[in-house]
């Protein structure tokens, strides 16, 4: 008799926004859920660790938005349970503060559903720390209070005024309420007060002022989701803040590693969503905030037939070409499409364009014979190590907006080039959002580009942003940075600027070009 499989919930805190914050058991949890069922302040692009099958369930909790009913959320999380299911309740912050988590257990406890909580760094915690705020301090603040200012009224503010160091969540809509109430209680107009937006993300704002002027500095300003610090130790943030390069709005506060390379840089990667983690860890690793917006969309080409044909009859190709990882991953797959190996290329050589392209082709155990010494694949012809009259030539590549150059002087010095589709790069239909956010907020210091086409698709994507599209400066304190010739081409025609080449036309390479330009 199989043994009925038996549910659990898990009620998880996801940190602050950054999911590097989060802890090691709640990452290892989101890896292996089943059903994800989350706040709408939480971070989900960012969260890579979420299975692609899992069942994922957002039941708002953003203040001032539509929310679903606590009792419905009671039963989503029972009624998955009961089908077996690992279930994570993923909350911001930590699930015991201002979590509403008694409701949803006491549920599951009268459901008799198996549950665990798993606490979270709360944004009461972060966001003064990363800020360079502490909450106390031998003389400005031997105590400090946390409380929600969702109901102001709840409030008792003539004892709160007595406490040195207050901390304020959900407060952002109720600023002016919360100024007069301290006012009114006695607490003085010159008290320091700091306003933290979005902690942790690569859109965090800062507002610092004090009781007096603070809403005039505010001003039109969304302050939702935020944190409010009142109290002296605002001041010491001058003191405790390592100086760092910043924008208009203040975004120094950073919890990297100030003497890594990059600390304190928040780098755009538009490479495609399926070829960036790599690239976009290398670059945390040196300190910088790495934000995804995928300017590619890689898939399968309008039609396999070209490339069917080509395989069907590959013994007659003297050369094959591989210009990227692209076109190796997409050649090898429809190779095992017809039952194919690498022994099917047995008698053929190999141009490959590229260390990383090379090396994806040896992770399927097959060695290049032929790599141009500058990277780039229009200098193939060049110095290519074969007779080219009368040379056959398999070329599979991107269906559109390929090098049309590399085919034309292949076939000006007498070779037979079939150039077939093997994939196509298309441009997503939106802009990421979170990448949309931090670049309205001007808080990206560097876009890196590592193809002419993401150049364009990017510049595309922008267009569907009037805010930053109609805007004549948005690129101003930017640091666009480029793979090598033919994408800085189109980063000076298309962007009408350029700040960083990579030398060796490689993302290593272009890391390393980062890095020499950030510690200038």
């Amino acid at each position: 008799m199989l043994k009925e499989q038996t549910g659990k919930v898990y009620l998880v805190g996801a940190g602050p926004g950054d999911c590097n914050l989060m802890t090691v058991r709640s990452r290892e949890l989101l890896s292996s859920a089943e059903v994800l069922i989350y706040d709408a302040l939480i971070d989900i692009p960012q969260l890579e660790l979420i299975p692609v099958t899992c069942r994922k369930i957002e039941v708002g909790k953003r203040g001032g938005k539509p929310s679903t009913q606590q009792q419905e959320i009671n039963r989503l999380l029972v009624e998955n349970c009961k089908l077996g299911k690992q279930v994570v309740r993923l909350k911001s912050g930590d699930p015991f503060i201002f979590g509403r988590s008694s409701s949803e257990i006491q549920a599951l406890k009268e459901a008799n559903c198996d549950f665990e909580v798993v606490p979270g760094i709360s944004s009461a915690l972060v966001a003064p720390l990363l800020a360079g705020i502490p909450l106390t301090d031998p003389v400005m603040s031997r105590c400090f209070a946390v409380m929600s200012a969702h109901e102001p009224d709840a409030l008792e503010w003539s004892a709160l005024v007595q406490i040195e160091t207050l901390v304020i969540l959900m407060g952002g809509r109720n600023l002016n309420e919360i100024i007069w109430q301290l006012q009114k209680h006695g607490r003085s107009p010159a008290t320091p007060i700091a306003i933290i937006r979005d902690c942790s993300r690569p859109q965090q704002q800062i507002w610092l002022g004090t009781l007096a002027d603070i809403l005039y500095k505010t001003a039109g300003e969304s302050l939702s989701p935020c944190v409010i610090i009142i109290g002296e130790v605002v001041r010491l943030r001058e003191y405790l803040m390592q100086p760092q390069k910043t924008n208009s709005i203040d975004k120094s506060a950073t919890h990297k590693n100030s003497q890594q390379p990059l600390a304190g840089n928040t780098i755009l990667v538009t490479r495609a969503a399926s070829q960036s983690a790599e690239f976009s860890r290398s670059l945390e690793q040196l300190g910088a905030r790495a934000i995804e917006m995928p300017a590619l969309e890689i898939g399968a080409p309008s039609s396999w037939e070209p490339l069917d044909d080509a395989i069907a009859q590959l013994s007659s190709f003297q050369w094959l070409i591989l210009t990227s990882h692209n076109a190796v991953d997409w050649f090898f797959q429809r190779l095992e499409a017809h039952q194919k190996d690498a022994r099917s290329l047995s008698g053929i050589k190999i141009a490959v364009v590229g260390k990383k392209t090379a090396e994806s082709l040896r992770s399927r155990s097959v060695t290049a014979n032929y790599i141009p010494p500058n990277f780039v694949a229009d200098s193939l012809v060049e110095n290519f190590p074969d007779i080219l009259q009368n040379c056959k030539i398999l070329f599979p590549r991107v269906e559109s907006g390929g090098r049309e150059l590399l085919v034309q002087e292949f076939t000006a010095r007498g070779s037979h080039i079939i150039e077939v589709p093997a994939y196509q790069s298309r441009c997503p239909e939106n802009i990421d959002p979170i990448a949309l956010a931090a670049l309205q907020n001007r808080a990206v210091d560097i876009i890196t580009f590592a193809s002419s086409k993401t150049v364009q698709n990017f510049c595309h994507l922008i267009e569907k942003a009037p805010e930053l599209s109609q805007s004549k400066d948005w690129l101003e304190n930017i640091c666009i940075a480029s793979i090598g010739p033919e994408t800085s081409k189109s980063c000076q025609n298309l962007l009408g600027k350029l700040d960083v080449e990579a030398k060796e036309y490689t993302l290593d390479g272009l890391t390393r070009a980062i890095v020499e330009w950030a510690t200038k």
